[in-house]
């Protein structure tokens, strides 16, 4: 059991990281992650990597993957971002975050290392090339077989791009940072290209046209081995069940057949076969049937369409761009029944609020909104305009925070259900943070009615 003085420990640290420049700013350099993984003796080059990068789905096809080279006998280190509600997730080992002590442990190894790239370099290091440079070291330590990295943010200026990667993968792009990456999806897609080392291996999504263009055109000046979503590997068949999906995978090397996964959305089962398809990239064969079987049964995506309570039902999801508002949309019309959705929604003020509301409108038919406690969040007021813009004064209400509009869209649905046949539902969106603050405060609303 973790210690109140570790946990103490970690909360230091936190603070300590949090003070430096910001995730949500990048800038086009790699000089200071360089020098400090340089300074470290780079760590990240003492395991194989497979780096994934897009715009939606990384988490999820990065958690898929890491289960997968689990169930084969890997030990695995696996970095993604950000995190729901604790900055240990970020630093999974073996399908864990990290512990207490292997943080404490890990930061006062390269702590010193900080504080000289800081006095060396124009900027200090930023919060994400330090939490990079902590996933780094803590796999080396560990050590593990295999290295599954995330991307944070674009790709080629992206802290996690000093890795030389096996394997890359390219999830679906979209339309999201635009600030730092691009305004056209074509740009996005040429910063995000970035990732694709020369003479390695590279799993693709299906894109639209343009993306794929740019694309591959970066897969062949690199030289690179593409494997592309709807010819090189697909999924064969899907269908709904209880708790999830049953799929069917073609892969680069084979047939897969009747995997469970527990998760919902058509979307889910295309991450399913980038990640089978970057295993078998990395492995060169066709992957164990039952293998495969075991690795999607225990998968889990927290935040990604999870159900947190049953009574009412409520939904989380981390949709915080047009794209991913609509793969939560779909799945919300097409594999659930509910008589009627209230929507929880708080956003950050710096994405694109008006095309997820419009892509929400037609699934949602009452809307709460709301801000969590990122200093980024957009004003409720402003959120609440926007909103009636969209979904008509009648069914927009407002509440200050997050909490309260919880309480009060679960309040509503519970007394709809007690007097409808159907079953309404509360589902709650708009942010990784909102996703992360809502699972804690869901949590208590339940241990508080038990």
């Amino acid at each position: 059991m973790t210690s109140p003085e570790d946990l103490e420990a970690v909360e230091l640290i936190y603070q300590a990281l949090l003070k430096r420049w910001p995730e949500s700013q990048i800038e086009r350099s790699l000089d200071r992650i360089a020098a400090l993984c340089d300074a470290l003796g780079s760590p990240q080059l003492s395991y194989p990597t497979i780096h994934i990068g897009g715009t939606n789905g990384k988490t999820t096809t990065s958690r898929m993957v890491d289960s997968l080279m689990r169930e084969l006998g890997y030990r695995t280190g696996r970095f993604t971002s950000p995190h729901l509600e604790s900055f240990l997730e970020r630093i999974s080992i073996n399908g864990l975050p990290i512990p207490a002590e292997g943080m404490i442990a890990t930061y006062n190894d390269i702590a010193l290392y900080l504080d000289l790239i800081d006095s060396r370099q124009p900027h200090p290091v930023s919060f994400f090339e330090a939490m990079t440079a902590l996933a780094f070291v803590a796999f080396a330590e560990f050590p593990v077989d295999i290295g599954v990295i995330e991307v944070g943010m674009g790709g080629e200026w992206d802290a996690t791009n000093v890795v030389q990667s096996q394997v890359s993968v390219i999830t679906p792009i979209g339309l999201d940072h635009q600030e730092y990456l691009g305004n056209t999806l074509e740009e996005i897609a040429l910063t995000k290209s970035g990732i694709i080392k020369p003479e390695s291996h590279v799993v693709l999504a299906a894109q639209p046209p343009e993306v794929a263009t740019v694309l591959m055109a970066r897969v062949v000046e690199r030289a690179a081995i593409p494997y592309r979503e709807g010819i090189e590997f697909s999924v064969a068949k899907r269908d709904l069940a209880v708790g999830g999906q049953l799929i069917s995978v073609n892969g680069i090397f084979g047939l897969y057949e009747d995997i469970f996964i527990p998760l919902y959305g058509a979307h889910q089962s295309t991450n399913a076969a980038v990640a089978i398809a970057a295993v078998e990239a990395f492995a060169g064969v066709k992957l164990d049937d039952e293998v495969v079987r075991k690795a999607f049964a225990n998968v889990d995506s927290p935040g990604r369409l999870e159900v947190l309570y049953r009574d009412p039902t409520v939904i989380v999801d981390a949709a915080h761009n047009p794209h991913g508002a609509h793969a939560l949309a779909t799945t919300l019309a097409k594999e659930f029944d509910f008589e009627s959705i209230f929507g929880v929604v708080a956003i950050l003020g710096d994405k694109d609020v008006l095309g997820v509301l419009q892509e929400l409108e037609p699934v949602i038919d009452r809307l709460v909104v709301t801000q969590n406690s990122s200093a980024r969040a957009l004003p409720v007021d402003r959120l609440y305009e926007l909103a009636v813009g969209i979904f008509g004064v009648d069914r927009v209400y407002k509440e200050n925070d997050l909490r309260s509009a919880i309480t009060y869209a679960m309040e509503q649905c519970t007394l709809i259900n007690q007097v409808s046949e159907g079953i309404s539902a509360v589902v709650i969106t708009g942010s990784v943070v909102t996703a992360g603050e809502s699972r804690s405060i869901v949590r208590k609303i339940a241990g508080s009615e038990e």
